[in-house]
């Protein structure tokens, strides 16, 4: 999307970054040194979001999950993202408020852009999600939500839906925040991974 080309960092996005993330002026600094020399247009695209989230798991098969986050975050749809809507992408997915990661869930799980969630788009990020989940770790799930199909079913089942109905983003929201065990069923929970790979990365 935006207007980020190659140079400095401006003060206006820096402090922009700082005032809608948890990250410091340096940590900013320095990602968006890295974001520069990987992205000399100052432009990130879908290829190399992916290939960048396949070294943050290098056990597993994020590629579909990749492409699903690529999309919630290319907010103008143009196929880039450039340095914020990348700095957000990591912020949201990991150290967020709520409301603001339940929004971005919504969007991620939203695969149309058309305002509501069917079982059929719930499905497809699950199955991303399980891509993602070592097979050791899968054996551990409980039972009623070890495979994608059964975890979709729980999610369904938590709003009260009928098959063919459709989630709002307000009952999205407002059913996760009234029984938090919802969120762990509807989100990949090892965003801190990606994190910590980052800062290795960095050093």
């Amino acid at each position: 999307m935006g207007n980020s080309k190659s140079g400095a960092l401006s003060k206006d996005l820096l402090e922009d970054l700082k005032s809608n993330t948890r990250y410091t002026e340096e940590q900013l600094y320095a990602w968006y040194q890295t974001f520069m020399k990987e992205c000399p247009s100052g432009q990130i695209s879908r290829e190399q979001f992916e290939t960048i989230y396949a070294s943050f798991f290098p056990d597993a098969d994020p590629k579909a999950y990749a492409q699903h986050v690529f999309r919630s975050f290319d907010s103008n749809s143009d196929g880039t993202l450039d340095f914020k809507e990348y700095i957000v992408a990591l912020h949201l997915t990991s150290s967020g408020k709520t409301i603001q990661k339940l929004e971005w869930a919504f969007a991620l799980y939203d695969l149309d852009k058309n305002g509501t969630i069917t079982k059929n788009e719930i499905h497809e990020i699950v199955k991303s999600i399980f891509n993602m989940i070592s097979k050791e770790d899968q054996k551990n799930l409980p039972e009623d939500e070890n495979t994608p199909e059964k975890r979709t079913e729980k999610i369904w089942d938590f709003f009260g839906k009928k098959e063919n109905d459709k989630i709002t983003e307000g009952e999205f929201i407002q059913g996760v925040m009234d029984n938090k065990n919802i969120l762990r069923l509807i989100q990949f929970d090892e965003p801190q991974k990606v994190q910590n790979r980052l800062k290795e990365k960095k050093q």
